[in-house]
C-alpha cells in the first residue's frame, strides 16, 4: 500500500492580492465621492427652491388678506407684512389669531435662519433692506447654483 501523501493548502490572501483589493476600492471611492457631493448640493437646492417658495407664498397670502381689509397695516407698507416674524405670529382677523407661516425656514446654504429681505421700495439689484415692508426674500449665501447662478438671487 502507498502511503498517502500530505498535502496542507492554506486558504487567504496574498500581499499582492490584498493590494489590488484595495487599489480597486479607493478608485471606486473617488470616483463615488463627486457624484455624492453634487447628490447633497441638489438636495440642498431643492430645499432652499421650496424654503423660499414656502416663505413668499406666505408673503402673497398676507398681502392678499391685507388687500381685502382683513386686518389693519401702516399706511406706506403697502399691505406687505413688517417682517418674517409677523407671518410666524400671525394677525388677528375677527377675534382669530391667523398665522401665515408656520415657522422661518433654516437657510440650507447658510445654516441659519437669516434671509436677506426686500422691500418693494428697494432697488431690485439692492443687496440692502429698507426695512419698510417684506415684500421679497433671497439667500444670503454667495455661493453659485448648479445651473450657474447665485443663490441671492434666487
Amino acid at each position: 500500500m502507498a502511503s498517502p501523501v500530505a498535502t496542507h493548502h492554506e486558504s487567504g490572501l496574498t500581499l499582492v492580492e490584498l493590494i489590488i483589493v484595495v487599489a480597486i476600492v479607493a478608485v471606486l471611492a473617488s470616483a463615488a465621492l463627486p457624484i455624492a457631493r453634487f447628490q447633497v448640493k441638489r438636495e440642498k437646492e431643492r430645499e432652499l427652491r421650496r424654503d423660499l417658495w414656502q416663505m413668499r407664498d406666505a408673503i402673497d397670502h398676507y398681502k392678499d388678506a391685507a388687500d381685502k381689509g382683513a386686518f389693519m397695516t401702516k399706511a406706506d407698507s403697502m399691505n406687505y407684512p413688517p417682517d418674517l416674524e409677523s407671518l410666524v405670529n400671525g394677525v388677528d382677523v375677527q377675534g382669530k389669531k391667523v398665522k401665515f407661516l408656520r415657522r422661518i425656514p433654516i437657510d440650507p446654504m447658510t445654516g441659519t435662519a437669516e434671509w436677506g429681505l426686500r422691500s418693494n421700495q428697494d432697488d431690485p439689484d439692492s443687496d440692502s433692506f429698507g426695512g419698510q415692508n417684506v415684500f421679497d426674500v433671497h439667500s444670503k449665501s454667495n455661493g453659485t447654483g448648479l445651473d450657474g447662478t447665485k443663490y441671492s438671487t434666487w
